[in-house]
């Protein structure tokens, strides 16, 4: 996870805009973090001689100059939390080996509503878009990298760094896994539609708003 030092600090600032941006200019990021160009600059840098941040250049139409896009490498992914390591993976494999991908499958399902049940025992709000923002909280305390935007036609909660990357690369019910529990959780169906596997900046939850019909 990010360096205990770096918690908080201007280079770790930089960290988090990046891993929620995947791409960004350094005007990107004065404007999301409110400081000068000098000051981001001199985080780039010093990241860019770390590891943890590459730049590219895109070119234009050919009427305006090249410009200088930064994201992070795969050091610096690597300093965000993933919930997941090769015991796990490996025994979610021995089991779709020796009982099948029901197996898998119906385990899967249990963690999501192991997972559920502690997210939901600490939330008191009965409001689907109040639980999710709650839900959203609680996955940021986790180290997950989470926003909701709420919306007159529902509820989106972006989840920018996937607690099970790797696994889900090879498990793709750990998916159906996590859209469970957000269900279980905000207690509205919840469509996932967008995925980091597919190639999308972080995996992105939809939820829509309940109608209220209106009395008389």
């Amino acid at each position: 996870m990010i360096p205990k030092q770096m918690t908080g600090s201007p280079a770790g600032q930089v960290l988090i805009a990046l891993q929620r941006k995947g791409a960004a200019t350094v005007k990107n990021m004065e404007d999301a973090l409110g400081v000068t160009t000098t000051a981001v600059r001199q985080q780039l840098t010093q990241l860019m001689a770390d590891g943890y941040v590459e730049q590219r250049t895109e070119r234009g139409d050919g009427r305006g100059r090249p410009k200088h896009v930064y994201s992070l490498t795969a050091t610096g992914r690597a300093l965000f939390p993933h919930h997941y390591d090769e015991f796990t993976n490996d025994l979610l494999r021995e089991i779709l080996l020796s009982e099948g991908p029901e197996k898998v499958q119906e385990l899967l399902q249990r963690i999501g509503q192991r997972l559920a049940a502690q997210y939901a025992g600490q939330i008191t709000a009965a409001a689907p878009a109040a639980r999710a923002a709650a839900l959203t909280e609680l996955l940021n305390e986790r180290g997950i990298l989470a926003e909701m935007v709420e919306s007159p036609r529902g509820i989106q909660v972006r989840e920018y760094t996937c607690p099970y990357y790797e696994l889900a690369r090879e498990h793709r019910a750990i998916c159906d896994m996590e859209q469970d529990m957000m269900t279980s959780v905000i207690r509205q169906p919840v469509a996932l539609v967008s995925c980091s596997l597919d190639g999308h900046h972080g995996c992105e939850f939809w939820i829509e708003t309940p109608v209220v019909e209106a009395a008389g």
